[in-house]
């Protein structure tokens, strides 16, 4: 199998993907509004659950990000928790978050926001074949935070969501874009894309596991995720996942990605993010992976990590979705028990 083949290995290069037809964004009303009128773009919608609301945040450019919210069970925090702001990756959309993950730390005491990036979910999809840079997610993050969030949030990002949160924290410590990206009270990195890019993870999967190489890219690269039941379970899933839930999760993955969240080859081109100030404090970090990991390996976790600083921490038993696998808990309690040690 040609190297090349596997560049997609978590996005379809965007030259080969035909985009939904988009409707033109509306006119912009307001910085923060719940969209009635809204053009539904999901066909097959994801229905929110009892406390979650679903607004749209509008960016400086007219387009309205989607915004699933939850805030915290009445009487839950005896103190103040920061707000946790969630950070979808490839093929994802708010929804993977509102499924198990938002009621969790909602119940724990924690407003919770998650976020579906432009060309994802129900947000506005940009004109062109992209969805955007890590520079213009990151920086639609920022906004997003800086225009509705009071206090410094804890931001959570899975998979290239990871990437993403990367950026942002190479740019809190950087005087020129300060100012634009709101300081944080900490970065959860779940099953994240290392700082490197994904060229590394490629690499080690074509030389050292050709069939995984092989299953990935006929998943990922060819999209047979969405209509092989069973290679979807083993790309995103625990083999014990239930066939009926993986179905269900199948087809909101199918619908969530209008457009690539990015040109993969100018991604790699502009990586690896920025290191982090030298004075930075670890502590606001925690790294964590899947024992059960199809697409990030733990070299990769690894370099995630020390890239920080801090020990990984891996959650045995569950899968590249975490949040939506069949044991989720247990990586929303690792990361409970992080958030209450840093109180």
């Amino acid at each position: 199998m040609a190297a090349a083949s596997l560049v997609a290995l978590f996005q379809f290069p965007a030259e080969f993907i035909l985009p939904r037809a988009r409707r033109a964004p509306t006119r912009p009303q307001a910085v923060l509004n719940n969209k009635t009128d809204i053009q539904q773009r999901m066909l097959v919608p994801y229905e929110l659950q009892r406390g979650q609301s679903r607004v749209f945040h509008q960016l400086p450019s007219g387009l309205n990000l989607e915004v699933i919210e939850q805030k915290r069970s009445f009487g839950t925090a005896q103190i103040e928790n920061p707000p946790l702001v969630f950070v979808h990756g490839s093929y994802h959309a708010a929804w993977c978050w509102a499924e198990h993950w938002l009621p969790f730390f909602a119940s724990s005491g924690f407003d919770c926001y998650a976020l579906s990036l432009l060309g994802q979910g129900e947000s506005d999809a940009p004109g062109g074949s992209v969805a955007g840079t890590l520079q213009t997610h990151a920086g639609d993050v920022a906004d997003f935070i800086q225009k509705n969030i009071k206090v410094p949030p804890v931001i959570l990002g899975h998979s290239f969501g990871g990437l993403i949160i990367q950026y942002y924290l190479a740019n809190t410590s950087i005087l020129d874009t300060k100012q634009l990206y709101p300081q944080l009270a900490g970065a959860v990195l779940i099953c994240s894309v290392p700082p490197s890019g994904n060229s590394g993870l490629v690499w080690r999967y074509l030389f050292s596991k050709p069939l995984a190489a092989f299953k990935v890219t006929r998943s990922l690269a060819a999209k047979a995720f969405q209509t092989d039941l069973s290679l979807c379970k083993e790309t995103f899933f625990s083999p014990m996942m239930e066939d009926n839930i993986v179905k269900r999760y199948q087809e909101l993955l199918k619908e969530s990605s209008q457009m690539p969240l990015f040109d993969l080859r100018k991604l790699n081109a502009s990586l690896p993010v920025p290191a982090p100030p030298e004075k930075s404090s670890s502590a606001n970090v925690l790294v964590l992976g899947a024992s059960g990991d199809f697409i990030v390996d733990g070299q990769g976790l690894n370099e995630t990590a020390s890239f920080y600083g801090v020990s990984p921490a891996r959650v045995e038993g569950v899968a590249h979705d975490m949040m939506l696998d069949c044991e989720w808990d247990k990586g929303a309690r690792v990361i409970l028990s992080w958030l209450n040690a840093r109180n």
